[in-house]
């Protein structure tokens, strides 16, 4: 399995909800916490954007944005963020190049079927830009309660 661990993140530029530009090398001198889920709505991507929406303000105050990344187009963005009153962009990949460049853009298996898709993975990118933390096929329940301690527990 491919690891970025400690290497410069692959710099991106993706439309968010609004249809802006967001460009990872933009949040130099912040913490990134940039997550990839699967799908808008569905049970488990859902889950997560609630905790990190529930936990958003602990991230604030650790100087940390989130910023979540699926295949969903800006429409669908919209729906999922007003639904659950999220706080942060969710970036458009349609064309999951940026997925591709992390390493999350993989082959999936589903009722016997195959088919590529996002995995859910978190990666943690310091002021720097550099990868300093890497979740991948990551499992819902606690997981925002680690990322936290991860950044805690680099906080000098």
């Amino acid at each position: 399995m491919q690891t970025l661990l400690n290497e410069k993140a692959p710099d991106f530029t993706l439309l968010n909800e609004k249809g802006e530009q967001v460009t990872l090398s933009d949040f130099r001198g912040k913490k990134v916490v940039l997550y990839f889920y699967p799908k808008d709505m569905t049970p488990g991507c859902t889950t997560e954007a609630c905790d990190f929406r529930d936990h958003h303000e602990s991230f604030e105050k650790l100087n940390a944005v989130i910023l979540g990344v699926s295949g969903d187009s800006s429409e669908r963005h919209i729906k999922f963020i007003e639904k659950y009153g999220l706080p942060f962009s969710l970036l458009v990949d349609d064309d999951h190049q940026v997925a591709e460049a992390y390493g999350v853009w993989v082959l999936k298996k589903m009722y016997g079927r195959e088919y590529m898709g996002i995995e859910r993975s978190t990666f943690l990118i310091d002021e720097e830009g550099v990868i300093v933390n890497e979740w991948r096929k990551v499992k819902v329940k606690n997981h925002i309660d680690e990322v936290l301690e991860t950044i805690k527990g680099g906080e000098k």
